[in-house]
């Protein structure tokens, strides 16, 4: 099946965080604080999505009350953090959506996303992904993680089931 087939059937992103929502870098403040730096494209397009009925999910390894108050400012309802083993709460999502794998695209960029990426209709990476998930990606961002790339992923997504144009005049109906 060619990418604009995979496409087609897709129902729910996942994404992974740091290295993919974020450029990968790790800061800490005073008194243990963890600083994220996020893109506003990114943000952007994850509204454009959900106004498209695209599903939003974060599954990642850390967490932080910085990637919390991300999560609820852009209104994604599916959230999985400080996850060891991300198979788990994959399949926590498919049987609660009742969705297939070929329904659903995962974002991902290092060793701890291959088993869900192995399992997903549509592969996603970033541009500075590690080489074990390029080899196996169905599409490789021109952006790298934090710059843009979930942002060029929806995009895709969107225009490729035809609901780009209807999912930015949505989100405008929200502005007035």
């Amino acid at each position: 099946m060619d990418i604009k087939d995979k496409i087609k059937n897709i129902r729910l992103l996942l994404l992974d965080v740091d290295g993919v929502l974020t450029n990968g870098e790790i800061a800490y403040g005073f008194d243990d604080l963890e600083l994220k730096t996020f893109n506003v494209k990114d943000g952007l397009g994850i509204k454009l999505a959900i106004s498209a009925g695209l599903k939003i999910g974060i599954i990642t390894g850390r967490g932080s009350e910085a990637l919390d108050k991300r999560v609820a400012e852009l209104g994604i309802e599916i959230f999985y953090q400080k996850v060891r083993n991300k198979i788990i709460p994959f399949e926590d999502v498919k049987r609660n959506l009742s969705i297939e794998n070929e329904q659903i695209a995962y974002v991902g960029d290092d060793l701890n996303d291959l088993k869900v990426m192995k399992q997903v209709g549509l592969k996603c990476t970033v541009a500075d992904a590690a080489e074990d998930i390029k080899d196996i990606a169905d599409y490789i961002t021109k952006k790298s993680g934090g710059k843009g790339a979930v942002r060029e992923v929806i995009e895709l997504v969107l225009r490729g089931q035809g609901k780009w144009e209807q999912s930015i005049e949505n989100f405008l109906k929200g502005d007035e």
